[in-house]
């Protein structure tokens, strides 16, 4: 069974970091797409970064340039570094993983896909202005 467990959420001033991260166990790494996703408040939730386990990277548009997905295989752990962060960025951010061999272009789209698919209990990040 697949598991994941995020930390590293907390409060900020807008400009600000923060650096998630996503302890994973119980999968086998060339078989899943490893994804970030956040949710805020009466919206929907909405993808924000994959990483393959070659490494590969995609981003929604919102967070490119400022956000960057990375993988620590000896540790299973993930990682979301955020760097100026906005106001708009406030949200549960969650931990998924996704048994597809390959991510899609588009993070959004891995809610499209039909696969199985594993969630954290999210850790919740708030920029203030």
């Amino acid at each position: 069974q697949v598991q994941l467990v995020e930390s590293g959420g907390g409060s900020v001033q807008d400009g600000g970091s923060l650096r998630l991260s996503c302890a994973a166990s119980g999968y086998t790494r060339d078989t899943y797409c490893m994804a970030w996703f956040r949710q805020s408040p009466g919206k929907a939730r909405e993808g924000v970064a994959t990483i393959e386990s070659g490494g590969v990277t995609s981003y929604e548009d919102s967070v490119k340039g400022r956000f960057t997905m990375t993988q620590d295989h000896a540790k299973n752990t993930l990682y979301l570094q955020m760097n100026s962060l906005k106001p708009e960025d406030t949200a549960m951010y969650y931990c998924a993983a996704f048994r597809i061999y390959a991510c899609p272009r588009a993070p959004r789209r891995l809610l499209l896909v039909k696969a199985d698919n594993y969630w954290g209990q999210g850790t919740q990040v708030t920029v203030s202005s």
